[in-house]
């Protein structure tokens, strides 16, 4: 399986006066990075990749922790690239393996998600790219085949 998650609650980045990349997340978003580690911390997790936004690190930090696997930065899963996420996950799936969690953006998720569903990836439930949210993918055979959304992670198990 595959999770790719939206990075948990940064505040407004209009109201940020930093460089943009060094947004952290705000109480609302810790809280959801919790939940997240809360949600998966048991998972036989082989692998976190984060974009190199101090939200998405921040985000996968206490699952890292949780299970022992040190976070990687993928230039891929930087904001304003969903081509070079869809091929991340696209070769993280033809792989295999055990539990792999990609942290990205609001503007890569939709995108990669519908180059899944045109690569043949069948979604049931909800759909959605809420802060904190995650998309199980299952991996079959190198391909993903199903999606679910999860807009609160450990709520909907």
């Amino acid at each position: 399986m595959i999770l790719l998650a939206r990075h948990a609650s940064a505040g407004d980045r209009y109201h940020w006066w930093g460089d943009d990349v060094d947004r952290p997340l705000d109480d609302r978003g810790r809280v959801q990075a919790d939940a997240l580690a809360d949600a998966y911390a048991e998972a036989p997790v082989a692998a976190i990749l984060t974009s190199r936004a101090v939200r998405c690190q921040q985000t996968v930090a206490p699952l890292a922790q949780r299970t022992g696997t040190d976070p990687v930065v993928h230039q891929a899963l930087f904001e304003g690239d969903p081509a070079a996420t869809t091929e991340l996950v696209r070769e993280l799936a033809r792989a295999g393996g055990d539990l792999s969690v990609l942290c990205s953006h609001a503007d890569v998720i939709p995108e990669v998600l519908r180059d899944l569903m045109v690569d043949g990836m069948q979604v049931g439930g909800a759909r959605g790219c809420a802060m904190g949210s995650v998309w199980e993918l299952d991996v079959e055979q190198g391909r993903i085949t199903d999606g679910r959304y999860l807009a609160h992670p450990g709520h909907n198990r």
